[in-house]
């Protein structure tokens, strides 16, 4: 029986693991269930899945925790605030965890997880692009596995033999759907709104990471991680726009060779990988009709259009802290625009400024990288405020 911890558990990752997770009542179990601050959702989380231990990340949440699972008469116990967070990240009482909490917030109990030596079902991308030397170096020196669950990197985790083998490997190509702005000219997005932006053509995602897919600043960060989880040079790692979201990336080999993962666009399939690999299991997706969908389509992204993919290349081209900034800057920017302070091209505008405006910092610690995090989140703040007042 593996015991799972479902970081993000109210989010759309969080219920997607849970669902796969109650399909095998004899080999998984959520042992522990984690939220940001919605304790009604996460009660009635806990009501169906019976954790042992529950979490909010917000600390003033405590009481209310505490009080909804004895209401409903469970045994859970509850915890709140980020150090609580990190230390069930770390306890010995599971050995998979599920890590989908949003942004950079995800990145301490990540860390935790892989320090503590678990399957690290890996949905934060926040983690790999802010501190990906320092999260690999952590699987590596404490026997940690990731089982990337985004679809893309899934994808390429199951071509690949093994993350470390690159025997005759040539490069990989990580597919995009476009996003809901797929084929429109720079100047037709000025008047974007943010109902307009989350409203995703294939995936159901929460609101920054559809803002993202909007932006293409969501393929950004996956090359990004793609370079850590794969050992890649950012030369080496393709994107090509691909609408139908049926083919979820391709490997390319030196003899001419290209493997490709297919299927429906549901998360439940990587995270059934994630949760058995090498083995299969049920995940509750359909198997893929290739007859109904007609045809596949291919295009190269359009940069003009879309410049934060370019801009997620630039930063990992850089090097040192620069992919930090870019993390930081940009979760500023969508926050801003979700909240109708700046439009749907000032993200763009604005993360490359701050790029430029930052001094090049060293990656080589923890301290370091979350300094170069605040330092970029002050500047971009700066940036919306003086962008709003104009």
């Amino acid at each position: 029986m593996k015991r799972v911890a479902v970081f993000g558990a109210t989010g759309s990752i969080g219920t997607s693991a849970l669902d796969v997770i109650a399909r095998h009542p004899d080999r998984l179990h959520a042992e522990v269930l984690v939220a940001g601050r919605n304790v009604d959702a996460l009660v009635a989380l806990c009501r169906h899945h019976r954790p042992a231990h529950a979490a909010v990340a917000d600390a003033d949440a405590y009481t209310a925790l505490r009080d909804g699972l004895r209401a409903a008469g469970l045994d859970t116990e509850a915890h709140a605030g980020m150090a609580a967070i990190d230390a069930l990240a770390a306890d010995a009482g599971t050995d998979t965890v599920v890590a989908a909490i949003v942004g950079a917030a995800g990145l301490s109990s990540t860390l935790a997880a892989a320090r503590a030596g678990k399957r690290l079902l890996l949905a934060n991308k926040e983690s790999l692009v802010l501190a990906g030397d320092l999260l690999m170096a952590a699987v590596r020196d404490h026997g940690a596995t990731i089982v990337p669950i985004d679809s893309e990197h899934n994808a390429i985790f199951q071509c690949l033999p093994n993350a470390e083998s690159h025997a005759g490997l040539k490069r990989i190509q990580l597919t995009a759907s476009g996003g809901p702005f797929r084929g429109r000219s720079r100047a037709s997005l000025a008047a974007v709104t943010p109902a307009q932006a989350i409203a995703h053509p294939k995936w159901s995602m929460g609101p920054k990471i559809s803002v993202d897919s909007a932006t293409l600043m969501n393929k950004g960060l996956e090359v990004i991680e793609a370079h850590h989880l794969f050992g890649l040079p950012g030369e080496r790692i393709g994107v090509l726009v691909h609408p139908q979201s049926l083919v979820h990336s391709l490997v390319e080999f030196v003899d001419g060779s290209t493997l490709a993962q297919l299927g429906l666009p549901d998360m439940r399939t990587a995270l059934a990988v994630g949760f058995a690999w090498p083995e299969r299991i049920v995940s509750g997706v359909d198997g893929l009709d290739l007859l109904a969908h007609g045809r596949l389509d291919f295009e190269a992204p359009d940069l003009d259009a879309f410049p934060c993919l370019r801009l997620a290349y630039d930063a990992l081209a850089a090097g040192g802290a620069a992919t930090a900034v870019l993390n930081a800057a940009n979760e500023e920017a969508v926050s801003a625009f979700l909240q109708g302070r700046i439009g749907f091209l000032s993200i763009p505008a604005l993360v490359e400024d701050v790029l430029q405006r930052m001094p090049h910092a060293d990656a080589g610690s923890l301290d370091a990288l979350l300094a170069a995090d605040a330092a970029a989140r002050a500047s971009m703040r700066t940036a919306i405020a003086r962008e709003a007042i104009a």
